[in-house]
């Protein structure tokens, strides 16, 4: 019953990220093209920019759009855990995304840094507090209907859609020195501040995909304090062979091998082994081999 009851929610928590997604995805799609052409009328470097970077956000949120239909496909012989990891590789394609788009964004704003263009801040003011208004709208769709803190795919979707918006404040700020002040550089200062916060917030995403990507241990569990608690129940003399992964967020996967007295009632040890790890960990899919010195395993490579 309690696997049921995990299997269920997670994908009720996959139905309200699906819902989440589409609405997120038709609102940035609009903006993008308006602040594209937006910026092409009024020449401006910060609504392009923040037009590019939505267009990776369209792009990247169909990704992960398509990352949750994919990933809900059963799984078979030959993919035995399913298509769940699908979303974490996502969710590093759009990290990488960001870093592409900010450095597009940087190189472009080095240019107008030696010639600043003229700007039309006025239209320019207009189109990107309508690109905020739908940006917040974005968010908050996604913050309120979707694991945006604990599925990393959604993260990452979401973490496109604040950059959208700190895009789109950057360009409020830029439209208005450019009215009160005719400071025209402005617009690429702007551009590169708002760059780097998207890099910040990309590498965040890369590293912890990547982290999923190389079955490291999830962050919330400390293998070592496991192996002590596993240690500590009556009969077990040694715990090896442990490891912990994540095949998708949400989903984190246990196995270990433990070595036992030679009297010890192996089925009792492996219940309060199994609970310990639900109870501790929060994991649902644990695997562990109770050994005793006639049946002990080979030493293994990890």
């Amino acid at each position: 019953m309690g696997h049921d009851h995990s299997h269920n929610h997670f994908e009720t928590a996959r139905s309200g990220n699906k819902k989440a997604l589409i609405l997120a995805l038709g609102i940035t799609a609009g903006i993008m093209l308006l602040e594209f052409f937006g910026g092409l009328l009024t020449n401006s470097l910060a609504l392009i920019a923040d037009s590019g970077h939505m267009l990776s956000d369209t792009v990247s949120l169909a990704l992960s759009l398509s990352a949750i239909w994919f990933s809900g496909k059963a799984a078979s012989a030959k993919k035995t855990y399913g298509y769940y990891r699908f979303e974490i590789i996502t969710a590093f394609i759009n990290g990488a995304t960001l870093f592409i788009i900010a450095g597009l964004i940087i190189y472009e704003a080095i240019g107008r840094f030696v010639e600043p263009p003229e700007v039309e801040g006025g239209w320019m003011l207009i189109i990107a507090a309508i690109g905020l208004l739908a940006n917040l709208l974005s968010a908050w769709v996604l913050n309120r209907n979707a694991d945006v803190h604990g599925n990393l795919n959604m993260k990452s979707a979401y973490m496109h859609v604040i950059g959208d918006a700190l895009g789109s404040i950057g360009a409020i700020v830029a439209g208005i020195l450019i009215l009160l002040f005719d400071w025209t550089v402005a617009d690429p200062i702007i551009s590169v501040v708002v760059a780097l916060l998207i890099l910040r917030s990309a590498w965040g995403i890369i590293r912890n995909s990547l982290h999923i990507l190389m079955e490291g241990t999830p962050h919330t569990i400390d293998a070592q304090e496991v192996k002590a608690l596993l240690i500590e129940i009556e009969g077990v003399l040694d715990v090896h062979d442990l490891h912990v992964w994540t095949i998708t967020s949400g989903m984190d996967l246990f196995t270990c091998h433990i070595d036992v007295a030679k009297d010890t009632d192996e089925q009792q040890v492996l219940q309060k082994a199994l609970k310990l790890v639900h109870d501790h960990c929060g994991i649902e899919h644990a695997t562990i081999q109770i050994e005793k010195a006639e049946s002990m395993h080979h030493s293994l490579k990890v």
